[in-house]
C-alpha cells in the first residue's frame, strides 16, 4: 500500500484482528483485516470474548517486515 500510494482511512486493533481501513478506486470503503489465533483472543473472567477498539500499532507492523 506504501509502494502503490494508497492511504489508509484508519487502523484498528480489535483484540480478535487487526484491520486497515482504506478506499477503493471508486471510493468504496475497504478493510483489510487478519483474524488472530483463537489461542490469542481476549477473553473475561468468566471465559466470555473481552473484544475491544484501539489504536492498531501500524510502526510495529512495518518493523516486522
Amino acid at each position: 500500500m506504501i509502494a502503490a500510494g494508497i492511504p489508509l482511512e484508519g487502523a484498528s486493533d480489535h483484540g480478535v484482528s487487526e484491520s486497515l481501513y482504506l478506499r477503493d478506486p471508486e471510493g468504496n470503503g475497504v478493510e483489510l483485516y487478519c483474524d488472530r489465533p483463537l489461542q490469542m483472543w481476549p477473553r473475561t473472567a468468566d471465559g466470555g470474548l473481552a473484544m475491544y477498539t484501539r489504536r492498531f500499532d501500524l510502526k510495529g507492523l512495518l518493523d516486522e517486515s
